[in-house]
């Protein structure tokens, strides 16, 4: 893993931001993360999040910003991003009644293309993050293929998420491998034995590693960003375990 840092989404942890958001991040920063990905900014304008990230020593990974606000009101997300030095502008996911056919697809295509256009002339880079409904086959391709062949490389990065692939049946370091000339971004979490596949924290789970660091760090990638929906133990907690583990492997690779 050397020389790709590791920030956490800030989603783990939303228990903890949205009762304090300065003080979720402080504690992010003393776990030892070099960065966050955001998920909301809980009310602060983008110079009280600046002040705040500099002062902890955090740099921004990405930010998840909802495609009905990306469609609203680009312009602001845009500048508000430019502010805050985040280099990506990243869509979470899609609205199940956007995604039903291929023509979805087709037309979501589009709007993603227009979208990056946008933030790339901005000095930024837009991304899409998958879940497993992306693997869902129209015409014999899975909308995850279909998607990333309707878009620019250039415009619409990839923000590859193990877990949802490996939930949705498919193997990671294939898609891994497969768009290493999008990947900027790759999400890291664990999934439990079982046939629940319920989130874990990284290393205490099934997912195997090494070909992830390895296809990650081929592909030149900016940030390994720590992610876990829901956790069993006090969310801080596990992202304290996630990081711990992460370092652990390193001499592994």
């Amino acid at each position: 893993m050397p020389n790709i840092p590791i920030a956490l989404q800030m989603y783990t942890v939303r228990d903890v931001a949205e009762t304090d958001f300065i003080a979720a991040l402080r504690q992010v920063a003393e776990i030892g993360y070099t960065g966050v990905e955001l998920a909301g900014t809980f009310g602060l304008s983008a110079g009280e999040l600046k002040a705040a990230l500099d002062d902890l020593g955090l740099k921004v990974a990405g930010s998840h910003i909802g495609l009905d606000m990306l469609e609203e009101d680009l312009a602001s997300v845009i500048e508000y991003n430019q502010l805050i030095g985040n280099p990506y502008i990243v869509v979470p996911a899609v609205p199940g009644d956007r995604r039903r056919t291929l023509d979805d697809w087709r037309r979501l295509a589009e709007l993603l293309n227009r979208i990056g256009r946008e933030v790339k002339q901005a000095g930024m880079q837009f991304c899409y993050h998958n879940h497993a409904f992306e693997f869902e086959t129209f015409d014999g391709k899975c909308a995850l293929d279909w998607l990333y062949e309707l878009t620019d490389p250039d415009l619409v990065k990839a923000e590859i998420d193990v877990y949802w692939v490996q939930y949705a049946g498919q193997d990671p370091v294939t898609y891994l491998r497969k768009y290493a000339d999008r990947l900027v971004l790759v999400h890291l979490k664990d999934m439990e034995p079982g046939d629940e596949r319920f989130f874990a924290e990284v290393g205490e789970g099934v997912i195997e590693w090494p070909p992830i660091f390895e296809a990650s760090e081929a592909a030149h990638v900016q940030w390994y960003v720590v992610e876990q929906d829901r956790c069993r133990r006090p969310s801080m907690e596990s992202a304290r375990i996630s990081l711990q583990n992460l370092r652990g492997m390193v001499s592994n690779l």
